[in-house]
């Protein structure tokens, strides 16, 4: 098969939440023609010493499933170093001389990496959604030629599905108890930049009962206070 399974050969983590992703990683395969990809998350914290590239999802088909093990020892050091001063995308040439990744109008826009370290050529996105997660969507295949518009296409595609695996591990974290009809509807209008007397006024309560709604539901989505509350019930789809 040209573009390996849709589904992982050995899920990394949480198969099942996964998988509605793998359509989508598929495709932006497709966009560069590559046979196989990955995303990795950066775990460990603040501390250069301690980080590390952690493997979410990957799609090497039928190649060796130590892949991605070999990608981290490759160049994992290389990439914890370069998305904390750079977002430009990354380039390596496979070990076989007719294995190349090429960016022939994107020259100045893409970092080349050292080449023949892997079996095949590839390229990495970084993403970097600061207090939220950082990680790595790569691409590999035996020849990958990419033009300028598909580089920025696909590296905001990549954050975006960085963000989807964000959100699902925020969702599982979430709190059992969930959010009452009314905690979401006052969230909503504060969301809005409503003040707590006009959402009374929307919604035909008083103001103190407003404000219980936003703090029970403050307390609920575990955050410090109305504003962080608003972003938390927004990544979970409470809210709009």
């Amino acid at each position: 098969m040209l573009y390996g399974d849709l589904r992982p050969n050995r899920p990394t983590r949480s198969a099942a939440s996964r998988s509605d992703l793998f359509p989508d990683l598929v495709s932006m395969q497709r966009m560069v023609k590559a046979r196989h990809s990955a995303v990795f998350r950066i775990i460990g914290g603040s501390q250069p010493g301690k980080r590390s590239l952690f493997c979410e999802m990957e799609n090497w088909g039928s190649v060796d499933q130590n892949y991605s093990a070999q990608f981290v020892a490759a160049y994992g050091d290389i990439l914890l170093a370069h998305i904390e001063n750079s977002l430009l995308p990354l380039l390596w040439n496979g070990a076989d001389e007719s294995s190349s990744a090429e960016a022939p109008d994107a020259g100045p826009f893409v970092v080349r990496l050292k080449a023949r370290l892997l079996p095949f050529s590839g390229v990495a996105f970084p993403v970097r959604l600061g207090a939220i997660g950082n990680g790595f969507v790569i691409f590999a295949a035996n020849y990958i030629d990419i033009s300028s518009d598909v580089l920025i296409d696909l590296h905001e595609k990549c954050c975006m599905i960085m963000m989807e695996l964000l959100g699902q591990d925020e969702r599982r974290a979430a709190p059992s108890e969930v959010l009452s009809e009314r905690e979401v509807a006052c969230l909503q209008l504060a969301g809005d930049g409503r003040i707590s007397e006009e959402i009374a006024d929307r919604l035909g309560l008083s103001v103190h009962t407003v404000n219980a709604y936003l703090g029970s539901a403050t307390v609920k989505l575990d955050s410090v206070n109305r504003i962080q509350a608003i972003a938390k019930a927004i990544r979970l789809g409470y809210i709009s």
